[in-house]
């Protein structure tokens, strides 16, 4: 069978499934390569990539880089996407029952997106840390406040309750204001029945 350029080849009926070889004149000695070997380490250059199935799927510490774009910034690596749950508890209350544990985050850059629910059966005994919700994913670096869009039978009697994230945590730190007075982070916030549900982000 004569040579032919790859040009001239009949079109492949099915997808090729990478580890088909190909025949490759090397130093005037042929020696067969896998199709999968053929880009293996070499980058790429391409004006438009088209995925018509399957995932874009990048190695552990890699991701898409915008340094091609203007910026000041000191980094424009964007190398991390998650989506997943999370328990959270009341920090310390190992014997406390609860109704409702449910929490939900993304987690884009170093950004960490977040809700979350929580309702209390029975406190149980062995923690004072009746202000601290605690099962955020990931620490935080830097300080950050939550948002509480609802409240309910609060330990405290409160007109209001919001949270923080203090650096280097995992835990919401619960505080209310209680008529034009803000209540101390160590007042109890949470009791048989209570039950919040709250939302923030803050940076990892």
């Amino acid at each position: 069978m004569a040579d032919l350029k790859i040009s001239q080849l009949t079109a492949s009926t099915t997808p090729l499934a990478g580890t088909e070889v190909l025949p490759i004149v090397q130093s005037g000695t042929t020696k067969q390569v896998s199709v999968a070997n053929l880009t293996a380490g070499r980058a790429i250059s391409a004006t438009q990539l088209t995925l018509t199935t399957g995932n874009l799927i990048v190695a552990s510490g890699q991701g898409v880089d915008f340094s091609a774009t203007p910026g000041t910034g000191t980094s424009e690596l964007f190398d991390d996407y998650e989506e997943g749950t999370f328990t959270p508890t009341l920090q310390g209350a190992t014997t406390t029952t609860y109704t409702t544990q449910d929490g939900k985050y993304t987690i884009i850059g170093r950004q960490v997106f977040f809700q979350m629910e929580l309702q209390i059966n029975s406190l149980g005994n062995g923690s004072n840390n009746t202000f601290l919700l605690n099962g955020l994913p990931s620490n935080g670096s830097t300080f950050s406040t939550i948002s509480v869009g609802f409240f309910a039978t609060l330990a405290t009697a409160v007109t209001s309750s919001f949270g923080y994230i203090n650096s280097n945590s995992t835990a919401v730190t619960m505080q209310n204001i209680v008529l034009a007075n803000t209540a101390s982070g160590t007042a109890a916030t949470f009791g048989n029945g209570t039950r919040v549900i709250l939302s923030g982000q803050y940076s990892i």
